[in-house]
């Protein structure tokens, strides 16, 4: 395949193959790659390792995700961050994603997020 949106129609074409019916793709590209800026991800892992030392972890596999935020790194330097909010008694490797209706979330993790938010923002801002 040459192109994302080849591998897509004939992925969804060969699912709608295998129920008997056919599909017409319409495959449009709404949102870019979020990037990160390496300074960005530089300065949020030296706050994260100020105000919560061995919280910082690097994905395995960095996700590629596209959404509104990356139009926001577009236009300005930043990092896209995840906050662990896995419930104490699941394991994060396995946990459902976000999407997914049997998500669920630790809620005391919203201090420690909104503490983050502020640091990141007045490191970022200071001279």
């Amino acid at each position: 395949m040459d192109t994302m949106e080849e591998a897509v129609t004939a992925h969804c074409r060969g699912v709608a193959a295998a129920h008997g019916l056919e599909v017409e793709v319409d495959f449009q590209r709404l949102y870019p790659v979020t990037t990160n800026d390496r300074d960005a991800v530089e300065m949020a892992r030296s706050v994260v390792d100020r105000l919560a030392p061995g919280r910082w972890h690097d994905l395995a596999d960095p996700v590629t995700g596209s959404e509104d935020f990356s139009r926001v790194l577009q236009a300005v330097p930043g990092a896209m961050l995840f906050l662990g909010a896995c419930l104490p008694d699941r394991d994060p490797t396995t946990a459902p994603d976000n999407h997914s209706p049997d998500a669920a979330y630790d809620d005391g993790v919203l201090l420690d997020g909104a503490h983050l938010l502020a640091e990141l923002a007045t490191t970022s801002l200071a001279p």
